[in-house]
């Protein structure tokens, strides 16, 4: 099959691409544009390691694919920080100690980010929803929403 040309926006800067139809978003950030925050855990969209934001949603980039991206804009864990800055959900993850093996970390806090901008003062409830496409073997989960607070104070308060 034939190779298709892409463009997108990934993490604030102007993509084109050549890509197989076959490949998944997932391959093409972690292969060739080496963008490995993003993992692969179950394969099947069932786990949430490789969430990734694509026009301001959450997505299953192992079940996206990468030809899905033309005309994208797409945000993975590196494009949140600026420079040494982490943004407030990375932060609150660290301060919270939000995380164990790291593994599921990135989708998670990706998820997070995409929960805070829909809704910035989110109940504990709406937190659960919000992350239940995300699944932690390690945490039990408790640090991970005291994370989520903590992140959409921090938020509040013009961070």
């Amino acid at each position: 099959m034939a190779m298709k040309k892409i463009k997108f926006v990934l993490n604030g800067e102007t993509c084109e691409w050549e890509v197989k139809p076959w490949r998944t978003l997932l391959e093409m950030l972690r292969e060739d544009f080496q963008l490995t925050g993003t993992k692969e855990g179950c394969g099947e969209g069932e786990c949430g390691s490789c969430t990734v934001i694509m026009g301001g949603k959450t997505v299953n980039s192992c079940l996206v694919p990468a030809v899905e991206a033309d005309g994208q804009e797409i945000l993975t864990i590196e494009g949140l920080a600026h420079g040494e800055n982490l943004h407030p959900v990375q932060e609150a993850f660290v301060e919270k100690a939000g995380m164990q093996c790291g593994f599921c970390t990135p989708g998670m806090i990706m998820s997070a980010k995409a929960l805070l901008d829909e809704n910035p003062e989110p109940s504990e409830n709406e937190i659960r929803e919000g992350i239940a496409g995300n699944f932690c073997r390690c945490t039990g989960y408790t640090k991970i929403f005291e994370s989520i607070q903590a992140a959409a104070e921090a938020m509040k308060g013009g961070k």
